[in-house]
């Protein structure tokens, strides 16, 4: 565990470690006790572990937001991950990191905030809790995801077509997808077999798999044998899946909002999928990511 360092921070419960870096406050590293890796490594075929998205999820079109009129610029995925947090609390289990508006993300997004972010490991199991507070004096429409990274497949020598997602319950309504970034309509057949998403290298040739509402609060990542993870999720409506064609990893990316579709051009407060938070109030959820073997 290293608590001086000011850009970096890991932390244990014994059974798993993790690390996470001031920048963009994102999981860098997730390692059970035998130093097995289970995190993505940021190599160049995708050069992040795992990115926090706020204050939009996808994007807008054209990269851009429009409120009362005036029109700003933010791209995909918004800011957050590409800005520093600021450390609250350090410990040997876990940590918390906030990022708060200034001149800056108002020049791209016109509205007061805090955006926490707490991470803690006990056993097995690493929770991320997410919370939004509007700081303004107006309603703040907002969106908040997760977007880590695992390793595709887990162990050496396993091949990726071994892999399958097991979700909770049956996920067969049809799917988004998305085009240049943009939603398209929920037009997709669902790949998924009852609860069974057969993992192929071709599956995300089209880009993400979209759940608008999944039934499931969990999904479980594994092949017949060897490790596996599960990844669990509470106050976030939507799920992504996606992979780079080609590239070793595959996220499981549970999300409040998603990219705009294609066809919308309005204010920003309508978009759809949208978090209106009342000044004064706060809105949370979280995900935990689970190791086995």
């Amino acid at each position: 565990m290293t608590l001086d360092n000011a850009d970096r921070h890991e932390f244990s419960s014994g059974d798993l470690s993790a690390s996470v870096t001031a920048q963009g406050a994102e999981l860098c590293a997730l390692n059970n006790a035998s130093g097995r890796p289970y995190l993505w490594g940021a190599e160049p075929a995708w050069p992040r572990h795992a990115p926090v998205l706020f204050p939009i999820v996808g994007r807008l079109r054209e990269d851009r937001l429009t409120h009362l009129g005036a029109r700003y610029q933010m791209t995909q995925h918004g800011f957050a991950r590409n800005r520093r947090f600021t450390w609250v609390e350090r410990s040997s289990n876990g940590c918390i990191l906030a990022l708060t508006d200034d001149a800056q993300t108002r020049a791209m997004y016109p509205f007061g905030f805090t955006f926490e972010i707490r991470y803690e490991v006990s056993g097995d199991t690493l929770e991320t809790h997410y919370t939004v507070t509007n700081t303004g004096d107006e309603v703040l429409p907002a969106s908040m995801g997760a977007h880590p990274a695992f390793r595709w497949p887990l162990a050496d020598g396993v091949d990726k077509d071994a892999y399958a997602l097991t979700f909770q319950s049956e996920e067969t309504a049809p799917l988004r997808g998305v085009v240049g970034g943009l939603l398209t309509a929920a037009d997709r057949p669902s790949p998924v077999n009852g609860r069974i998403l057969k993992l192929t290298a071709g599956l995300f040739d089209a880009d993400a798999l979209i759940l608008e509402a999944p039934a499931s609060r969990w999904v479980r990542f594994a092949a017949a044998e060897g490790p596996a993870l599960t990844v669990a999720w509470e106050g976030f409506p939507q799920l992504g899946l996606w992979s780079r064609p080609g590239a070793d990893f595959l996220c499981i990316e549970p999300w409040c909002g998603m990219a705009s579709p294609a066809d919308f051009a309005g204010d920003f407060v309508d978009k759809p999928w949208m978090m209106l938070i009342p000044p004064g109030e706060s809105r949370s959820a979280w995900f935990s990511v689970t190791v086995e073997g």
